[in-house]
């Protein structure tokens, strides 16, 4: 048996380590040998205590990554494949462009962690990485659009990597959810991918058709033109005039790959006909399974449907300025018959919200999703968020918070599925 050996980083509740598992055949299995969760200024780490509960503690860190990095690196083993969703709070739409800092920001610099592991640990670093962000990181930030991740390709290039991505959206291959996100594969100088990029002579084929991602999520055949351009420069230099030409539009693509600091990009089209998982497939429809505090007030209906609606108004700020703010309505309640929307962090609690969701019961009443739903709308284990912690089970709002902050655990699986059939 070959035997993949995987670190994972920023890992949360070990998405990428069930997805990961899931992948595992006969002669080809992933081993998490060392985990990183901690959530900075957190006073009791739930991610990390749920992570323990699940998988034990043997090679799990919860200290802050870049104090591991610089001062106890050897704690981090050799390794085949890095893993991780680096957090995307600084990139995520979630946040107006204003706020919204980029690599530089207080989440997003925790990037150079992943390069400073890959650099310090030189001849023995991973042959493989698979990264995992919000799909605006293609585009971060505004003033100069595309520079955050030019700067993190060439990077990667610097260090011996051949790099593709490509955004998936779960729901257009039959997962039951809408989460669009950004998912990079990287393969070090010698490994066998690696060399297979090099001597494929059009690149276009190996986005569309024969890549480690075009094998897990096909796309359609089309005539969409492979935009080619080199990224030159220091970092620094990327950093200072990436994109300053043409600051409104990047020049990244939804899929593509770079070799040697040049880039081949182009739009893509998925090519899907399987079964579609729909929300109806995954709530609980037994009412009487479902705890009270779920269901919605008739009191707070109201608010519900003017949050929910839209809505063209005369506002102000705080500092007294006035303003026009409109918005178009949302579905409410949510379709059934339809993957479900991106769940949020902001998805737990009883307070109405625009972007919780809401859906209709047999019976005509309204209610929140509960926190097992939630984990099978990114297809965890139920209850895989629920343990004790000093004496309480884990809140309901913290295990939605968590949701929101995980991935769709069936799209590792299939790239992992993928990488091992070329490994």
């Amino acid at each position: 048996m070959k035997k993949i050996k995987v670190i994972e980083l920023f890992a949360g509740v070990g998405g990428f380590r069930i997805g990961l598992d899931r992948a595992s055949k006969k002669d080809v299995k992933f081993e998490t040998v060392w985990n990183s969760q901690w959530e900075p200024g957190a006073v009791t780490q739930h991610a990390s205590e749920i992570y323990i509960k699940n998988f034990g503690d043997n090679g799990h860190s919860c200290e802050d990554i870049q104090d591991v990095v610089d001062n106890k690196f050897k704690e981090i083993p050799n390794h085949d494949l890095l893993v991780g969703g680096f957090p995307c709070q600084d990139y995520s739409v979630a946040r107006t462009a204003n706020q919204a800092k980029g690599i530089y920001g207080k989440k997003g610099v925790l990037w150079w962690s992943i390069y400073n592991i890959l650099n310090k640990k030189g001849k023995n670093a991973p042959d493989f990485l698979l990264l995992e962000n919000v799909d605006r990181l293609l585009k971060s930030p505004s003033a100069q659009r595309g520079r955050d991740f030019a700067v993190m390709l060439a990077s990667l290039s610097d260090l011996g990597y051949i790099v593709e991505w490509r955004v998936v959206n779960a729901a257009e291959y039959g997962f039951p959810q809408r989460r669009r996100r950004i998912f990079i594969m990287g393969y070090k100088k010698g490994s066998k991918v690696f060399n297979l990029i090099k001597k494929e002579k059009d690149l276009k084929n190996w986005i569309y058709k024969e890549g480690v991602i075009a094998k897990a999520f096909p796309v359609k055949k089309d005539n969409s033109k492979l935009e080619e351009f080199d990224i030159k420069g220091s970092l620094e230099e990327i950093s200072d005039n990436f994109s300053s030409d043409k600051p409104s539009k990047s020049p990244f693509e939804i899929s593509g790959v770079m070799m040697d600091r040049k880039i081949y990009t182009t739009k893509t089209t998925p090519d899907y006909k399987g079964k579609f998982i729909t929300l109806s497939d995954i709530i609980i429809h037994d009412e009487s399974k479902i705890p009270e505090e779920f269901f919605i007030k008739n009191e707070d209906k109201k608010r519900w449907e003017y949050l929910k609606g839209g809505k063209k108004e005369e506002r102000k700020s705080k500092d007294g300025f006035e303003y026009s703010y409109a918005e178009g309505p949302m579905i409410f309640p949510d379709s059934l018959d339809k993957p479900s929307r991106t769940i949020v962090t902001g998805e737990g609690g009883s307070s109405p919200s625009r972007f919780k969701h809401v859906i209709k019961t047999k019976s005509g009443k309204l209610r929140r999703l509960t926190p097992i739903e939630l984990e099978k709308l990114n297809m965890f284990p139920e209850n895989h968020t629920k343990i004790m912690q000093s004496g309480k089970i884990t809140p309901d709002v913290k295990r939605a918070f968590i949701m929101g902050n995980a991935l769709v655990i069936g799209v590792i699986e299939r790239l992992g599925k993928s990488l091992s059939d070329f490994v």
